[in-house]
């Protein structure tokens, strides 16, 4: 039994590396200046607020007035400028607020007050009493039409959710966020906006669209010059290159980060990225240092009071002491985990310390409890990651999407409008100037058969411009979704129950990248590529996109059908054949070549568009995860395929079994090399 609950416990293995927090939007209701933690900033609140007092009682004015809403104001800045360094003077402040505005009626200084309860409340980990208290400014806010305010509660329930593992209720509310911040035309809230968009896709481990919001919000704050913001996206970055094994990479994003939060003085960045430096020396193996790291991390986290960054710490310590077999002193961190994680009602923290704590128990021999805790662990985790869950963090990005193109469109209806009603107004005038006379008569005719050859040889433009334009739509969408977004101007989402996807990378293509020049290097790529999009159109496979080296297709959608995976792997022994075939010509002409890794996974998948500016057809799930894990675990030369594609064709290839293989935060999978197609019976 030990054996088999040793294989069942290596089907995962998440890495708690800290990401930086989801930014808080609090700023966006307020002045900057108001976050200052300086003594002379609240002896300077302090004087103004009883000054106001003193103005007060001189003047005769007994009880609650309409003036004092600027006192609620003076004491919300109070609150605010004693958030930093003394959160229970911050939060007494506050309630003041509250208390005072609920008198005046003041509504806007009652979501204020909410708002900054919410985030003292969210800051020491209480975060189901800091989303009750978002959601009461939110309503206020939105009850009064304040659009800053708004967008300031919608991102700070979306931190309380990505906390919770609630990903697609936290894509919800940031989308809402970025859409009043492009309302608004906010650089900063955008930026902010993106930032925590990305934080959503990295945890669901698609690091493509991670990076891409992560590098749109890096632009807006380097023109912001907002320093301390660019901290926490690189660090964010280097827990992506850290996912992807580029651990020099990692380390330079860390190093980085750690030097502007040290500059600011921000202990909840310096600790975020002594967590992160920690994980990166224990991938690394280097486990006295990245021990060193977690406890200067745990440190400053409890100087805080940061439960949830406690919480990883414990987590991150108690891994490093299950490598040293030192399992008592990891037992003792393990459990204060989960005490704290239930305390907080984090749902992912929950999952983590169940996993360790099953994987300790093992160790030990402790089997039974070991299996209790990793069913609890996978009820956890089954929560978070669940085919539901993945569609709507589809629907919720396409929902923006199409909701946006909707107001872009009605905007150009409004302006095609405005063009009619002018162009109407041109006309009567020619049509009162018409009756001046003949001679006006006869110009006018001349300018209307001029015109007219010019609108029939614009008219030919237009209608040669059209097909080309319809022969771009098919080159970028499948024919199906293409006709579904003329007919419809959207397109949904669609969930496909089987589809085969299929990864393919060059080994080593940095090294040999080096040593061609860049023409070289685009042109060897585009004759590679041209060949595999050849192939796949031969079996019926649909291309979904390139990544730099990596390609990316799949079998069975967007129209199903039942060959999908005997398509897709008579595909790629078709591509690592050409690949072999090309080396050797490269080698006869003494140039460098590449060798290729080809993965493919079966499973079920979402599909659909996404973007604006340039649509593109896309596929999401954690089938897409695990076909990307196939390709990186592969060999070169060679068609590596999970236990699930075999299933579907093993009648028709030969295939050998390499075993159940780790695969980055997949656990152990059944992997085959798929050789040759069976001889037909």
């Amino acid at each position: 039994m030990g054996a088999i609950l040793n294989l069942i416990l290596r089907l995962t293995n998440k890495q708690r590396m800290k990401k930086i927090s989801a930014l808080l939007l609090l700023l966006l209701c307020i002045q900057p200046s108001s976050f200052s933690q300086d003594q002379n900033l609240i002896d300077s609140l302090q004087l103004k607020l009883r000054k106001f007092q003193s103005e007060k009682k001189v003047t005769g004015k007994s009880g609650v007035t309409p003036d004092d809403t600027t006192q609620a104001n003076i004491l919300y800045a109070i609150s605010l400028a004693y958030r930093g360094n003394d959160p229970e003077k911050s939060m007494h402040y506050a309630e003041q607020t509250l208390a005072l505005s609920d008198q005046l009626a003041y509504q806007k200084g009652k979501g204020n007050a909410y708002t900054i309860m919410g985030i003292i409340k969210m800051d020491k980990g209480e975060f189901l009493v800091a989303l009750e208290l978002f959601k009461k400014s939110l309503k206020i806010r939105q009850e009064i039409g304040d659009k800053k305010g708004i967008a300031g509660s919608s991102g700070n329930i979306g931190v309380i959710y990505l906390n919770q593992g609630n990903y697609p209720e936290a894509l919800k509310n940031y989308l809402a966020c970025l859409k009043a911040m492009e309302e608004m035309g906010s650089k900063r809230g955008i930026a902010q906006a993106y930032q925590n968009i990305g934080l959503v896709y990295k945890e669901r481990y698609d690091y493509e669209t991670a990076l891409k919001y992560y590098n749109q919000s890096l632009i807006i704050q380097n023109e912001l010059g907002n320093i301390n913001e660019m901290a926490d996206i690189l660090n964010n970055m280097g827990v992506i290159y850290d996912e992807q094994h580029k651990y020099k990479e990692a380390l330079a994003n860390y190093s980085a980060s750690l030097k502007i939060h040290k500059e600011i003085n921000n202990i909840k960045g310096i600790a975020d990225c002594y967590t992160n430096i920690g994980v990166t020396y224990k991938n690394l193996d280097n486990l006295p240092e990245s021990l060193k790291n977690h406890f200067s991390s745990l440190k400053l986290k409890g100087e805080i009071g940061d439960k949830s960054g406690t919480i990883d710490s414990y987590i991150n310590i108690a891994e490093i002491y299950i490598k040293q077999k030192k399992g008592d002193v990891a037992a003792k961190y393990l459990y204060d985990a989960l005490a704290l994680s239930k305390e907080i009602g984090s749902l992912a923290a929950s999952q983590d310390s169940y996993y360790y704590l099953a994987k300790l128990d093992s160790l030990q021999g402790n089997y039974k409890l070991a299996m209790e805790h990793f069913k609890l662990y996978y009820l956890k985790r089954d929560s978070l990651l669940n085919n539901a869950n993945t569609e709507k963090i589809v629907q919720q990005q396409m929902q923006y999407d199409f909701d946006k193109k909707e107001s872009l469109s009605r905007a150009e209806q409004v302006r095609k409008d405005g063009l009619a009603q002018k162009e109407l107004q041109k006309q009567k005038l020619v049509r009162n100037g018409f009756v001046g006379g003949f001679t006006v008569v006869l110009l006018f005719a001349a300018v209307f058969f001029r015109q007219r050859n010019k609108i029939s040889k614009e008219k030919k433009i237009s209608e040669a411009e059209r097909e080309r334009s319809e022969e771009l739509l098919l080159n970028i969408l499948p024919s199906e979704v293409a006709e579904e977004l003329k007919a419809k101007g959207s397109a949904a989402a669609k969930q496909f129950d089987m589809a085969t996807v299929m990864f393919t990378d060059f080994k080593g293509f940095t090294q040999i990248a080096e040593k061609l020049s860049p023409t070289e290097l685009v042109k060897e790529i585009d004759d590679c590529f041209k060949e595999y999009d050849r192939i796949i159109t031969k079996h019926n496979i649909e291309k979904i996109k390139t990544i730099g080296d990596s390609y990316m297709c799949a079998g069975g959608l967007p129209i199903p059908n039942e060959t999908h995976a005997e398509d897709v792997v008579k595909a790629a022994l078709e591509i690592a054949e050409f690949m072999q075939q090309h080396l050797r010509q490269r080698t006869k002409e003494n140039k460098v070549g590449f060798e290729i890794r080809i993965g493919i996974h079966t499973g079920p998948v979402v599909a659909g568009i996404v973007g604006l500016k340039k649509f593109a057809y896309d596929i999401w799930g954690d089938t897409v995860n695990i076909a990307s894990r196939m390709e990186s675990s592969g060999e070169a030369g060679k068609v590596n395929i999970s236990g699930s594609t075999y299933a579907l064709v093993k009648d028709h290839f030969n295939c050998t079994y390499r075993g159940k293989i780790e695969a980055k935060n997949k656990g152990t999978v059944d992997m085959y090399f798929v050789e040759a197609a069976s001889p037909q019976v």
